[in-house]
């Protein structure tokens, strides 16, 4: 079975590629959706990125990223959080319904507090994604990346933080390199239920090459892929499969190669 009806290139995976590349491969390959960055839209430019999106008939699984609330002065935490309704308008515009939420580390050190403000900041962007039509997906991040990018750091912090707020505009993205080593993984994506806005695989190289741009592609690492797919589903999401991929000695691969690549993997592996 060659089923790709789900799967999304995460432009990342795709990284020397501007947005116009990664769409007109996408469309080569017979890849349906495109996650976009945020970074590589504003090259392009906003119009003309959802022109060019529209126009190829791919559809956008999700915007990254929004987040990164803490700031050192009252001022740097106002210019996130205007940022961030930004970010919602710019997914509204590229006609995705999800922005992604890596919610940074913590400004001074102080992680209860930190996460505390995460979740503060998340409310407070709530009429802003209800107005727009956006969910606002809480990505954690592994633990390795507590001190510099996310002080959320496991599934169950995300579970906690979006039912306390128990919005419809708030659910969590589940990305396979993050949660993988959760002890009660199982159990967490059993809870988040309709919550799970998106799901992002790759795998984890063992040894890891490098902190940020060591993800690996499907197949070659120890992540059960299958397995948490199979799970997402029984919660209850059947949306699109983000690949998403840092890996620098991918990035030297022609993008075509990287795509052939990718679609035989995810058919192989998730």
């Amino acid at each position: 079975m060659h089923d790709l009806s789900r799967l999304s290139l995460n432009q990342k995976t795709t990284d020397p590629w501007n947005l116009r590349e990664a769409v007109e491969g996408c469309v080569r390959a017979g890849i349906p959706f495109i996650g976009l960055w945020r970074e590589k839209v504003a090259e392009q430019g906003l119009q003309e990125s959802a022109r060019i999106v529209r126009d190829s008939g791919l559809r956008v699984s999700s915007l990254c990223r929004g987040g990164w609330f803490a700031g050192s002065s009252a001022r740097e935490r106002q210019e996130r959080l205007d940022d961030n309704r930004r970010a919602i308008e710019e997914a509204a515009t590229l006609g995705t319904e999800v922005l992604v939420l890596v919610c940074g580390p913590a400004a001074d050190g102080d992680l209860v507090a930190a996460r505390a403000y995460v979740e503060e900041c998340i409310e407070k962007l709530i009429p802003d994604a209800e107005q727009h039509g956006i969910r606002l997906g809480i990505e954690p991040l592994h633990p390795m990346y507590a001190g510099d990018r996310s002080v959320i750091v496991s599934l169950q912090q995300a579970n906690q933080i979006a039912s306390r707020l128990n919005h419809k505009q708030v659910g969590v993205v589940i990305d396979a390199y993050h949660i993988w080593w959760e002890p009660d993984i199982y159990a967490q994506i059993a809870a988040a239920g309709e919550r799970i806005l998106g799901f992002h695989v790759c795998d984890w190289l063992v040894p890891t090459p490098d902190m940020l741009n060591g993800r690996g592609m499907m197949g070659d690492g120890v992540i059960e892929l299958r397995r948490l797919r199979t799970a997402v589903e029984q919660a209850g999401y059947t949306g699109p499969i983000e690949v998403e991929i840092f890996n620098q000695q991918l990035w030297s691969m022609p993008g075509d190669e990287i795509l052939q690549l990718m679609c035989e993997r995810y058919l192989e592996h998730v």
